[in-house]
């Protein structure tokens, strides 16, 4: 294995608290709400919630990804209103998530709760060469279900 990468972590806000594993095994990061006052979400609609905290990634070849914590989806309906949040390695500013109420009941965020999970992954450098037809495959243009149910 690689050795640890480190990322400078700046607080915006009094009272941020900086990312960390739930458990030693855990993949993501835990992200927490930094708000003033609770917030609630109603039934059907989001709301953008303040985490406090800046990152600074060590090179263009990694990002930070938000994914939605899976207790939180499958017990209360609240996930991220865009499936998952990417943080480039240029931005600076604080990170936001975008929760969404995806049940029939309100939800209260409160400050401090786990509110989304981030994992850092590497990005690869790529071009785009445009050409005039691509490889053949057994599986070809058949998708959404063309390989079975």
């Amino acid at each position: 294995m690689k050795s640890e990468v480190v990322i400078k972590v700046q607080k915006k806000r009094e009272g941020a608290i900086i990312p960390r594993r739930a458990t030693a095994g855990a993949a993501g990061m835990d992200l927490y709400a930094c708000i003033d006052e609770d917030i609630t979400i109603k039934a059907g609609e989001a709301a953008l919630i303040a985490t406090g905290i800046a990152i600074e990634l060590p090179s263009k070849e990694v990002a930070a990804f938000v994914f939605a914590r899976s207790g939180l989806a499958t017990k209360f309906g609240i996930s991220l209103a865009n499936s998952v949040g990417v943080v480039d390695s240029d931005y600076r500013g604080e990170i936001y998530v975008s929760l969404r109420n995806f049940s029939a009941k309100d939800y209260t965020v409160k400050q401090n709760e786990r509110i989304a999970q981030m994992i850092i992954m590497p990005v690869l450098p790529v071009s785009f060469f445009e050409v005039e037809s691509l490889e053949g495959t057994v599986r070809g243009e058949g998708g959404f279900g063309s390989t079975g149910k």
